[in-house]
């Protein structure tokens, strides 16, 4: 039998799938590529102010791991950390409240609403916050929140904004894995004499458990990269490294910090570099268990 043919037409197959994949490419290098490149650049060039000389240089990096800098990388660190372990343990239980919903129509409402809230940032979100839990805010002059020390405009007020599309976006993320935890196991499960509880320890959450781990480390790369809400919020009385780049852009500070705000912004892609490096091979495995 003669499977030159069957050959030759797989070969163009692909060929035509490569070309249409082409346009998608191109978008890609100029999107994403050639700021990439330019970034990578500026980060590692010091101008002369004097002669107006470009050279190639550490100190850029150097400098965006010290002082003020480096306090501003490892707060967004801690504040995604934090906001991204609530999340995690928040919108766990609510999504398998949605799951194990009886009512198709609340579950629909959930998943649509959460899919608008998780986008739901920025001015428009800090503006909500002031307006409702800020110093004038209705709910803090209404219940006398100040007097009990409240303060919205703190590192745990900014969690509390952070939680408002965090929650949401790990309830969409884990919505799916809890619908693939098959029924024949919690059957087994009680079969056996297992306990809900013990059902949930011991074979519930050893398959969620990648999808968690994803979930948080989605939810830190969600938070991580925030910065129109907190400059909204708190400006520079909490030190994100977000802020840090627009102040050093912006010569806020100092005058001339440009390259130290690439440099800053590359510190930032590693750590997202390092984030999705952790997602991909847990998305992977997740997705082999729950197949």
């Amino acid at each position: 039998m003669d499977t030159a043919p069957a050959a030759r037409t797989k070969r163009r197959r692909r060929s035509l799938g490569w070309v249409a994949v082409v346009p998608l490419l191109a978008f890609v290098a100029v999107a994403f590529g050639l700021p990439a490149l330019a970034m990578l650049d500026g980060a590692f060039t010091a101008k002369d102010p004097a002669t107006g000389a470009t050279s190639y240089t550490l100190d850029n990096l150097t400098t965006s791991l010290k002082g003020a800098y480096l306090t501003a990388l490892l707060g967004s660190v801690k504040l995604s950390a934090v906001s991204a372990a609530l999340g995690t343990l928040v919108g766990l239980p609510l999504a398998q409240a949605v799951v194990s919903s009886r009512f198709r129509a609340l579950r629909e409402a959930v998943l649509t609403a959460s899919g608008v809230l998780a986008n739901f940032g920025g001015v428009p979100l800090a503006f909500a916050f002031v307006a409702t839990l800020g110093n004038a805010g209705v709910l803090t002059r209404h219940f006398g929140l100040t007097d009990k020390g409240w303060d919205l405009y703190s590192f745990w007020g900014l969690v509390i904004v952070y939680l408002y599309f965090l929650i949401p976006l790990m309830v969409l993320t884990v919505t799916p894995a809890l619908d693939g935890l098959r029924v024949q196991w919690r059957e087994a499960a009680q079969n056996n004499g297992a306990t809900g509880v013990q059902y949930w320890r011991f074979v519930a959450l050893p398959v969620l458990l990648p999808t968690l781990l994803g979930g948080f480390v989605l939810l830190f790369g969600s938070a991580f990269a925030a910065y129109a809400t907190a400059a909204a919020m708190v400006g520079s009385s909490i030190p994100l490294v977000t802020l840090q780049i627009a102040d050093a852009i912006s010569g806020n500070v100092l005058v001339g910090q440009e390259n130290v705000a690439l440099a800053l912004s590359l510190d930032m892609v590693l750590v997202a570099g390092l984030v999705m490096a952790v997602y991909l091979p847990l998305q992977r495995r997740s997705a082999r268990w729950l197949a």
